[in-house]
């Protein structure tokens, strides 16, 4: 018991010394957005173009926690079917309350929970989107990070090397920005309360839809057919932080807990 605790003490002194309570630039007003006539920013109003005419998809955005602890929270039963081995890994992570959560160890969340990272206060991520590229930057509580989206054509590589954040290629589908991830290396949850397992066989694919200026949606499908008998989705929604930006973020308590795991055991 004393063991647990110290473990679990261990990860909230993680999330509150590595996560920031506020961003940076707090009191610099993010040029060009739309605004009301008391100065407050219009998020109602329409979804800004880049200049290629795609919706710009620009700004930090942020989820709210739910999301973050469980993906499936809106799901139907039967819609998230997990196969034998990783129901009963999933029952013993959300038993033992996440603390062999890999972002126990400061390691990456990993795709798709590194989007809706949050621990005691806001994570967000920022979205620099070019024609040929989208790169996404992140606030974590476990370190800062980053991923690419490449929009130039290429395909995934035959012999990638197993990653936390995988391989991302992006298309357009109308107004969505379509984004496949694979190469994983298998050692990423889903989630965090519930520890949904994901496989090196994952495939995941998130749809970026700006609705307005303000909020934008993430559709997300996991399909890893080395976890789920079929694959599952979920609709997560972001809003806009404006005038602010991300503050780098580094987890600096890992050390400590394998010490301290190490004596204890």
């Amino acid at each position: 018991m004393k063991l647990l605790i110290l473990v679990g003490a261990v990860f909230l002194a993680i999330i509150v010394t590595g996560a920031p309570l506020a961003a940076q630039w707090l009191n610099y007003p993010t040029p060009g957005v739309p605004r009301t006539s008391d100065g407050k920013v219009n998020l109602s109003a329409p979804t800004p173009k880049a200049p290629d005419g795609r919706p710009d998809l620009s700004g930090v955005w942020e989820s709210g926690n739910q999301y973050f602890n469980d993906l499936a929270k809106d799901l139907k039963p039967g819609e998230l079917a997990m196969l034998p081995w990783a129901k009963n890994l999933q029952a013993e992570r959300e038993g033992r309350d996440h603390r062999d959560d890999p972002m126990n160890r400061c390691m990456p969340p990993g795709v798709p929970r590194i989007n809706m990272t949050t621990a005691n206060g806001p994570h967000p991520l920022k979205i620099v989107q070019t024609p040929a590229l989208v790169v996404l930057l992140y606030e974590t509580s476990a370190n800062s990070t980053f991923r690419q989206v490449f929009l130039d054509g290429r395909t995934f590589p035959k012999d990638p090397q197993p990653t936390w954040l995988g391989y991302s290629i992006g298309r357009w589908d109308g107004g969505t920005l379509v984004v496949d991830t694979t190469g994983f290396n298998g050692r990423e949850w889903v989630d965090t309360a519930k520890g949904h397992p994901q496989t090196e066989s994952a495939h995941v694919t998130e749809r970026f839809t700006r609705r307005d200026f303000g909020h934008m949606d993430i559709d997300i499908t996991i399909d890893d057919p080395g976890a789920y008998e079929k694959p599952w989705r979920a609709l997560v929604p972001f809003h806009l932080l404006a005038d602010t930006d991300l503050i780098e973020t580094y987890c600096e308590n890992e050390k400590d807990h394998v010490h301290e795991y190490s004596q204890e055991k």
